[in-house]
């Protein structure tokens, strides 16, 4: 009974737990307190997922990143200041080592007050670029929202993001109607750099929109920051090591007015968004779901049992995972992938045009195998690939590994011993029909020479002188 007890107790705490991979502490750093109450529906959605939350503002005597060489939270919310400094806590050495150290940081923008110049050193460390002055705000005189930003058009109104690119899960796309609308209010806009490799734009600016210094007064802007799909607008991170890290141009779009707010786009270019009638914006769900992946509640995967194995014999008595092979063994691998998909793991299954690979390498692979599913458990899938060892022996590794924008990586590699053919393993000689004729001409010449002696042996000569006696021949 006590088992059952401390079984149903452990179940339960499971259950209440933070849905996140890593954990759901959850540090927001807020500099002005009195606006909490604004962003109630987000720490609700948030704490509705197993967060716990704690409040810190930047330059709090309390606030701290690590705790006995460990991560004191798993997650950071950064909020605009209004400072130019953000405390000995937070700055751009520390908020990296915290990235180092797999955690997770969203980092919210406003047009009202300039970054400080801490995460503007960060942002710059992750080849992510603000104007000089640390702020700006994007504008689109073809596609805002008539209702609240008629005259400055700086409530940008934008679909929802499509695929990166065809073979690339979309996390932000909604359900896919296509009628859905985010609304970016009052944002700054940033640009990425062709030096990492690493971050991924999330939702990018129309093409009629810039960026400009809203503290200048002239009638027209002379030199924008960025124009167009140039400007970032959501952007995200995730380190070699899955740490991840997200850019909200506009911290706005997490406020309880733009949740649930309605919008009328603007008419547009060609007539878009003539006669369009007010929509609710999709922000909140954006907002669960950038949020969702920068935790690490979506996006996860796992490896689980690794097994490869001599296609020899029975499945009984196969020896799994072996470390010796022989040259041109048969071969079986396979591999079980699991993907956390907010509350649960489950069987993952690659994006359309996409595939999980099996390399067999000796420093260069020498077959590079699609790895097929060939079956699912509760919360995985089994991917599998037969093939035949190269002739050639040495220390060999089979290796998965799966690097894909939004998810992530799975480097699993398991090293075996490939040896030569022993001795009594080559393949006799009258087996090898190239051998035949060889083999011929060797029993031709030994039954050749074998007649030979016997006719040399068994033929006296005919005629011939006779000796005598005296060691003289016979006249």
């Amino acid at each position: 009974m006590r088992c059952l007890f401390s079984f149903l107790l452990l179940a339960l705490v499971s259950v209440v737990r933070a849905v996140s991979t890593k954990g759901g502490r959850l540090l927001v750093v807020l500099e002005d307190s009195s606006e909490k109450d604004n962003y109630s529906k987000f720490w609700g959605d948030l704490e509705g997922r197993g967060f716990k939350l704690s409040f810190e503002s930047p330059k709090s005597d309390g606030l701290s990143l690590f705790q006995h060489g460990e991560r004191a939270h798993d997650h950071i919310i950064l909020f605009p200041a209004k400072s130019k400094g953000l405390g000995p806590t937070l700055t751009a050495q520390h908020l990296l080592k915290y990235l180092n150290a797999d955690g997770n940081i969203l980092l919210a923008l406003s047009s009202k007050t300039p970054t400080p110049a801490a995460l503007a050193s960060l942002l710059l460390e992750l080849d992510v670029h603000l104007p000089p002055e640390r702020t700006n705000l994007v504008v689109d005189h073809f596609n805002y929202d008539v209702t609240s930003a008629s005259e400055k058009h700086d409530v940008v109104l934008l679909p929802r993001p499509g695929a990166l690119r065809e073979g690339v899960r979309n996390f932000f796309g909604g359900e896919g109607k296509g009628e859905e609308v985010i609304a970016f209010p009052r944002g700054v806009g940033h640009t990425l750099g062709n030096a990492s490799p690493l971050l991924v734009p999330v939702l990018r600016a129309p093409r009629t929109a810039y960026a400009y210094n809203p503290k200048d007064e002239a009638d027209f802007v002379e030199e924008p920051f960025a124009v167009g799909q140039q400007l970032g607008l959501v952007s995200t991170l995730q380190a070699r090591n899955s740490a991840r890290f997200t850019i909200l141009g506009a911290v706005e779009m997490l406020s309880n007015d733009w949740f649930d707010a309605s919008v009328k786009h603007s008419l547009g270019e060609g007539g878009v968004g003539k006669g369009a009638k007010s929509v609710k914006t999709s922000n909140r769900a954006f907002a669960k779901e950038i949020s969702a992946w920068t935790f690490s509640e979506t996006g996860v995967l796992k490896a689980g049992r690794v097994e490869h194995y001599l296609n020899t014999g029975n499945a009984t008595s196969r020896e799994m995972n072996p470390e010796i092979y022989r040259v041109k063994n048969d071969v079986t691998y396979s591999i079980e992938l699991s993907e956390h998909q907010l509350t649960h793991y489950a069987p993952f299954l690659p994006p359309t045009n996409d595939e999980v690979q099996l390399e067999v390498t000796m420093l260069s692979p020498f077959h590079r195998l699609p790895l097929k599913l060939t079956g699912k458990t509760a919360n995985s899938s089994i991917f599998t690939a037969s093939f035949t060892l190269p002739d050639q022996h040495g220390i060999f590794a089979f290796r998965v590994n799966y690097k894909r924008p939004f998810f992530t990586n799975i480097d699993e590699k398991r090293t075996v011993t490939v040896r030569h053919f022993a001795h009594d393993e080559w393949p006799r000689s009258w087996a090898i029909s190239g051998g035949w004729v060889w083999i011929a001409g060797v029993w031709g010449t030994v039954v050749g020479w074998i007649m030979f002696i016997g006719l040399w042996m068994y033929n006296a000569p005919r005629g011939g002188a006779k000796l005598v006696g005296s060691g003289k021949k016979a006249q």
